[in-house]
């Protein structure tokens, strides 16, 4: 099931919403603990008062929980890493749930393809989600005390594109048949059919979405994050309870009944209702041709005619899929539990990066924003790599775990490759994150987005030829390739536009985190394979308990050898 919500580009520039975007709600999950992996993931925060929001001890060790809480690089990302985890913890269960229910057939096929239109709608229109251009805009309103002039740009760009993507909306449900056959060639026609209907029933849900987006702006340009930690939740119970309470009634419909539920009252009404209390005042005017309009436009335009890997990655994966039945259920299962440690890691992180990413750049501390990026990429890295090597090793008891019901042993082993496959690529994929966000603090959309659909296009006859050499193992082989070239070609341009230099990574670092990464992971998959464990949820709850005992020693003793920075890194610093 797709987590759209973490997926937002304010979060990472990956659309959630379809299924096999990387989940993330999602949206996203045996993560590494919040409190050993938060503080050094963010970029260091910038020294300006207003930014040093941690709380004091008089204040409480949780102040910033409260609604109107500003936040500092530091505790915004521990607040969304904590979102994030809660959310994967409701997305294991609703994804455990749904297995059980429905298994992995045509009918959850067409399940998770229902989101694939509404998704590329949103993309294409307003580029997923407008707040990743909104933010540097309202930055400079609040930089020069116009807060008048910041809500009249909220207000001015949606009307304008309520109106638009309201009339797109309404065409894709006209044309949705169409869409549908061109795009799942290996549906019956009875599958098709039932696409279809989940497809009309979730388009509206994008709506939704944008209004949620662009009012949130006016929250995070504020760095309050405690509205966006909870809509993924919300979310993820509007899927689960419509799935507990009306699947017996409505079979699949439930839920899509469950997203709609989730997304109005979370991305929609609670942002609302935030910025609300922060003093949005709406203004019910039209005016396309304002200042404001105008410059978001310019910036959100690439990021709605260009296609990235990121993105168009779940279109691909599902266009090959659909002719293997239950392969779009086994690859969005395999997707959903990697964007749990990625989500944690990456999406969290970038999130919060975003916002003091754009403030250094706008107050032109170049050198800053750099040893930033370079700083939190280098980071999220290592430790990526570190907890891909406990994924690989223990992937058949994790996907093991959500065997059951409908979901029988041959879908866990399918789905358990994938999902190995899928975590040699885990550093990548959030390194890429931070580095689009450092092009979009920079306002440049342009540049990434015509790369990324260079290497869009470059990429497909890769992922045919894979699909046809060894099969749908094939596609995740060429997802992991597709996601290197679009990470390396992001460093390369930021290098090239000295914006930020690769040289400024911490290389000895990495290295140190790479061998830490392969030793654990020999030791662990060496020791979970001996164990004479049996079979079933008991024997994998034991042999992911050992492996990760195993994992964890083994990573500490060789980053303690080695001479790694990382372990002071992780533990929780507190102000």
């Amino acid at each position: 099931m797709p987590d759209r919500i973490n997926d937002r580009p304010e979060n990472k520039k990956q659309r959630d919403f379809a299924p096999l975007a990387a989940d993330n709600n999602s949206n996203s999950i045996p993560p590494e603990p919040i409190s050993e992996l938060t503080p050094e993931l963010a970029p260091e925060p910038t020294p300006e008062p207003a930014l040093q929001t941690i709380p004091t001890p008089s204040q409480g060790l949780f102040s910033w929980l409260r609604p109107s809480a500003a936040h500092s690089a530091f505790s915004a990302t521990l607040l969304l890493m904590l979102s994030t985890l809660l959310s994967g913890v409701l997305a294991l269960v609703r994804t455990k749930y749904i297995n059980h229910i429905f298994g992995a057939g045509p009918q959850t096929d067409a399940y998770y393809a229902a989101f694939e239109l509404p998704d590329m709608l949103a993309y294409f229109l307003v580029g997923g989600v407008a707040s990743i251009s909104l933010v540097t805009i309202l930055n400079r309103y609040k930089a020069e005390g116009d807060e008048e002039g910041g809500d009249r740009a909220i207000s001015i760009i949606l009307n304008a594109m309520i109106i638009v993507l309201g009339a797109a909306i309404v065409l894709a449900e006209i044309f949705a048949p169409y869409y549908v056959h061109w795009k799942f060639h290996g549906f019956t026609p009875a599958d098709a059919a039932l696409a279809t209907s989940l497809t009309r029933l979730l388009l509206p849900a994008q709506l939704f979405f944008f209004i949620g987006g662009v009012i949130g702006s006016k929250l995070l340009v504020r760095k309050i994050f405690i509205y966006q930690a909870i809509t993924p939740l919300i979310y993820n119970l509007g899927i689960i309870l419509g799935a507990v309470f009306l699947s017996q009634r409505f079979g699949i419909y439930s839920l899509v009944i469950g997203v709609l539920a989730g997304v109005i009252l979370g991305p929609a009404a609670l942002n609302a209702f935030g910025a609300a209390r922060e003093g949005l005042r709406y203004h019910p005017i039209f005016n396309i041709r304002h200042p404001a309009f105008v410059e978001w436009l310019r910036l959100s335009l690439p990021l709605m005619i260009g296609v990235s890997l990121v993105t168009a990655d779940k279109w691909i994966l599902s266009f090959f899929a659909s002719y293997d039945p239950g392969g779009i259920s086994h690859l969005t299962v395999a997707k959903t539990l990697f964007n749990a440690p990625m989500g944690i890691l990456g999406q969290a992180a970038g999130a919060a990066s975003l916002p003091f990413f754009s403030s250094l750049f706008s107050q032109d501390r170049l050198g800053d924003f750099a040893a930033a990026v370079n700083r939190a990429v280098s980071r999220v890295f290592a430790a990526s790599l570190i907890a891909a090597a406990w994924m690989i090793a223990l992937a058949p008891p994790i996907v093991d775990l959500f065997r059951g019901g409908s979901f029988n042993r041959t879908d866990a082993a399918d789905t358990a490759q994938y999902f190995a496959i899928f975590a040699i690529s885990l550093a990548l994929w959030t390194a890429q994150g931070i580095y689009a966000r450092a092009f979009y603090a920079a306002r440049n959309t342009l540049t990434p987005a015509v790369a990324g659909s260079i290497i869009t296009l470059l990429s497909i006859p890769v992922y045919r030829f894979f699909f046809h050499s060894i099969g749908m193992a094939g596609l995740a082989v060429a997802s992991d390739a597709g996601i290197l070239t679009h990470t390396l070609t992001l460093a390369i341009l930021l290098h090239r536009r000295k914006l930020v230099s690769i040289t400024g990574l911490e290389g000895g670092e990495l290295a140190r985190a790479l061998l830490a990464a392969c030793i654990s992971f020999g030791g662990t998959y060496a020791c979970v394979r001996l164990l004479p464990l049996g079979h079933g949820h008991p024997g994998d709850l034991a042999m992911i308990a050992i492996g990760s005992c195993v994992w964890a020693m083994l990573c500490w003793a060789m980053l303690r050898i080695t001479g790694s920075t990382l372990p002071s890194q992780l533990r929780l610093r507190r102000a």
